[in-house]
C-alpha cells in the first residue's frame, strides 16, 4: 500500500514544524488513507482489517523517522483506522484488535516502549469509540486484548510491560483492564 509512509512523513514534517496538532494530523492521514485503499480494493469486510493493521505498522515506522512522539502516534494512527473502518462498514472490534496489535509489535520494532504503546492503543480505540458512537468499553477491550497477544508474540518480557503498564495506567477503564488481566469482576 503505497502512500502511508509518504503522507505522514510530508505532513508530520510540516506539522511539527508548525506546532499543530499532531495527534489529529495523524488521526486524519491514517483514516484517510485507509478509506481510500479499501475502496480502491473492493472487499470491504477482510481488507479493511488487513488495511488497518497495514496502516499502523507503516504509520509507527513513518512516525519513528520523524521524529514525533510514538505515544502520540499510536493514539492517531489507531484512532484514524478505527474511524476509517466505520466509515467503509467493517468490523470496528476487529480493527481495534489489530490496530493495537499492529501498533505494540511496530514499536517494538523501532525500539520503542511497548506498555506506553499498549496504552496508547486503548486510549486511540477509546476516541475513536466516541466519535464513531460506539462502546467505549467494547473497542478499549479488544484493544487490551490485541495489545497482549502481540507483546506475548513478542515475548514473556513484553508481555509482563504490557500487563503493568495497562493495569497503572490512570487513563484507562480498570473495570475492564482488570477483569481481562486479573479476573476480577467490579
Amino acid at each position: 500500500m503505497p502512500g502511508i509512509t509518504d503522507s505522514l512523513k510530508d505532513v508530520l514534517s510540516s506539522t511539527v514544524t508548525a506546532a499543530g496538532d499532531v495527534v489529529g494530523t495523524i488521526r486524519n492521514v491514517a483514516k484517510d488513507n485507509l478509506v481510500e485503499t479499501v475502496r480502491g480494493g473492493g472487499e470491504v469486510v477482510s481488507t479493511s482489517v488487513n488495511v488497518a493493521s497495514k496502516v499502523v505498522s507503516d504509520g509507527i515506522q513513518a512516525v519513528s523517522n520523524t521524529g514525533v512522539s510514538l505515544t502520540n502516534g499510536v493514539v492517531g494512527l489507531v484512532d484514524g483506522v478505527i474511524e476509517g473502518v466505520s466509515e467503509v462498514g467493517g468490523d470496528v472490534g476487529v480493527a481495534s484488535t489489530e490496530a493495537a496489535r499492529g501498533a505494540v509489535k511496530s514499536v517494538s520494532s523501532v525500539g520503542g516502549d511497548v506498555g506506553v504503546a499498549a496504552v496508547s492503543a486503548v486510549e486511540g480505540s477509546i476516541k475513536a469509540a466516541e466519535k464513531i458512537g460506539t462502546d467505549t468499553g467494547g473497542l478499549a477491550k479488544n484493544a487490551v486484548i490485541g495489545s497482549l497477544q502481540a507483546a506475548d508474540e513478542i515475548g514473556s518480557e513484553a508481555g509482563g510491560m504490557v500487563r503493568k503498564a495497562l493495569l497503572n495506567a490512570a487513563s484507562l477503564p480498570h473495570d475492564i483492564i482488570d477483569a481481562l488481566l486479573t479476573g476480577k469482576k467490579e
